[in-house]
């Protein structure tokens, strides 16, 4: 199960807050949860899968991260999903988190970080940052998607700085870097549209 499927299961969008992963997963917890479908072998599988799906979630999460979002969470910002046991060994010895938790951790950090600067519109930096994360997984989709948009931004904003050719680039930018992605070329060639209006 990828980190796209959890937030699926849990029927949440990805990146949804620590607050709003945690509210769902309680809400499918409660109508799947055996001991309210006793004799239902599918929602015991669902109930399982949804707990598979929160635990993965919360290993991905910084425990910064989940103190920011919990008040009920006191030791170490860390909460155990409902439902779980861990072993006298697992207790003793905490595993590593492997190279796809750090991967998944520093793309959901760099996502926050690229968010803070579009609002700020700081947008060279969003972009110098997007494009160093899309270069350290360049096979993820979502991080394609993020450089995508942060072009298709930055376009609009050049054209009405009036720097038509710097936005053409930004603009063709974005539809190479996501050319499957309708909405966005659908965005872009409004954009197109206003370009050559301005011209």
């Amino acid at each position: 199960m990828d980190l796209g499927d959890c937030y699926r299961l849990l029927g949440l969008r990805s990146g949804a807050a620590f607050a709003d992963i945690k509210a769902s997963y309680r809400r499918l917890a409660q109508q799947y949860h055996p001991d309210i479908n006793p004799d239902d072998h599918k929602a015991k599988e669902k109930f399982i899968a949804l707990t598979e799906a929160y635990r993965l979630l919360l290993q991905v999460i910084q425990p910064e991260e989940i103190a920011q979002h919990s008040t009920h969470s006191r030791v170490y910002g860390y909460e155990k999903p409902p439902a779980t046991r861990q072993t006298p060994a697992e207790k003793q010895t905490p595993k590593p988190p492997n190279f796809f938790e750090i991967e998944q951790r520093l793309k959901w950090k760099t996502y926050e970080q690229l968010q803070r600067f579009l609002k700020e519109r700081r947008f060279p930096q969003a972009i110098a940052l997007v494009e160093a994360l899309a270069q350290r997984l360049p096979e993820d989709g979502e991080v394609r998607q993020w450089q995508a948009i942060a072009y298709q931004i930055w376009g609009r904003v050049l054209i009405t700085e009036n720097q038509l050719l710097k936005a053409r680039i930004y603009l063709k930018k974005a539809l190479k870097t996501d050319p499957h992605n309708k909405t966005l070329l659908s965005e872009v060639q409004r954009d197109f549209q206003r370009l050559e209006q301005t011209f």
